[in-house]
């Protein structure tokens, strides 16, 4: 009994640090907080008992959520400035490793260029609801770096544990339908990034009989999507989207083709971690299975960079040879007897305007470099106020083919060749009348 009581006086007395600091009641910052703070991580970085560790860790993401805007920026060049690798320790590693290169030199060499503040990172994970804190905290960081270059290397150490703490073998992929928690399903409507979900019946008409939605969870985040796909059920291609989302329920439709026309990441504090491509290709397994009949795998896809490349190159004169398109930067454009024209100049953007070798559209690189085929493109396909504001309406099939996938991914990724469907390079190259 005398152990215990000791042992809680040192949890309780590291706790109670400078002030008080964690009496402060939530979403208030307290006087000298950001210090409290800084006391508590090094303290955190001092103690091996498991308990003790994890109280701390709690009080310090507390301390956290307390401070403001300038004082988490202090607390993120804490980290960055003080809790980096050791400068002598690092540089004896160096020496020694350059005067006996071999496998143990490595290892301590290694071990001197690690920085304190990855390990304090891991300690916060221990945490309850560690995870989802952490999160928080890179959210802020992120908000944080455009003015504040000099906290990347902080951030890159984010990038590091989260790579490994959301690995692909610590994901769970789960069927999201009308049965799914409604505190889930209110997060999915939360989230859908790309078609707005309206309300619930919105929301009911995307997980009818003739649709699927999957999504990614984390063992730490049972009950909070990181990413999830929807999925239509069609006999061949689909060409508009509003009839996707709005069209008639068809429950016994023999399908022969899955598209996927929406995928949405839902957590903001995992920029930088790729979900997408591990997804899809374990929906398409899902789907294989359970409906054997289906023989092609496609999206239906925004081109979220069109609208904006058109609008610069139109003001630097680039499209003096196209025509009158009339006023591309106006909300409403454009018209519906400038289709072919639009279409023809959508397609000369995804096949030839590159950022180095690859293309300029960022959803056009996702599923080029998972090995798709641009396969077509649909006038008006979206027609919405996003749609017609990121593309004039205009959508693109991607087909994933399986006898192609491989052998696209590797001409893309080695080359920078981007497979694509004859119609579409003929569209591009089409002249004009």
């Amino acid at each position: 009994m005398r152990f215990a009581g000791t042992f809680w006086k040192e949890v309780m007395a590291s706790l109670a640090k400078a002030r008080g600091g964690f009496k402060a009641r939530r979403g208030a910052a307290a006087p000298g907080a950001g210090e409290d703070l800084r006391e508590v991580c090094r303290t955190l970085l001092r103690t091996r008992g498991e308990a003790s560790v994890v109280t701390l860790a709690r009080g310090a993401l507390d301390a956290f959520a307390r401070l403001d805007g300038g004082g988490r920026r202090e607390f993120f060049r804490f980290l960055a400035h003080e809790l980096g690798p050791e400068p002598a320790a690092l540089e004896r590693a160096v020496e020694a490793y350059r005067e006996a290169p071999g496998p143990e030199t490595a290892a301590a060499l290694a071990r001197a260029a690690e920085p304190p503040r990855r390990e304090l990172l891991g300690l916060l994970n221990t945490s309850p609801n560690g995870m989802s804190d952490l999160l928080v905290m890179r959210e802020a960081l992120l908000d944080a770096l455009p003015a504040h270059p000099e906290l990347r290397p902080l951030d890159e150490d984010f990038l590091y544990l989260l790579r490994a703490w959301f690995n692909r073998g610590f994901l769970e992929l789960r069927r999201i339908d009308w049965r799914t928690p409604a505190f889930v399903l209110e997060k999915i409507i939360e989230y859908e990034a790309v078609h707005e979900i309206l309300d619930w019946e919105d929301l009911q008409r995307r997980l009818e009989a003739d649709r699927r939605c999957f999504g990614f969870f984390h063992p730490s985040l049972p009950d909070e999507p990181l990413i999830f796909v929807e999925v239509a059920l069609c006999r061949g291609l689909a060409s508009s989207v509003q009839e996707l989302i709005f069209g008639e329920v068809e429950p016994d439709v023999e399908a022969d083709t899955a598209v996927f026309y929406s995928i949405s990441n839902c957590q903001r504090g995992l920029v930088g971690i790729s979900f997408g491509n591990f997804l899809i290709k374990q929906v398409v397994h899902e789907l294989a299975v359970e409906m054997p009949g289906l023989r092609r795998f496609a999206t239906l896809s925004p081109i979220p960079g069109f609208r904006k490349w058109l609008t610069r190159a139109a003001g630097e004169g680039r499209l003096a040879g196209e025509g009158d398109l009339g006023d591309v930067e106006s909300p409403d454009w454009p018209s519906g007897d400038l289709g072919p024209r639009v279409l023809r100049l959508c397609a000369r953007y995804l096949l030839h305007e590159k950022r180095g070798r690859q293309p300029l559209d960022p959803v056009a690189r996702f599923h080029l470099r998972n090995g798709a085929r641009l396969e077509r493109l649909n006038w008006m396909a979206d027609p919405s106020r996003s749609g017609l504001i990121q593309s004039g309406g205009v959508m693109v099939n991607y087909v994933y083919d399986d006898a192609e996938v491989v052998a696209n991914h590797e001409a893309y990724v080695n080359e920078g060749r981007i497979a694509h469907a004859g119609a579409v390079a003929a569209l591009a190259d089409e002249p004009l009348e």
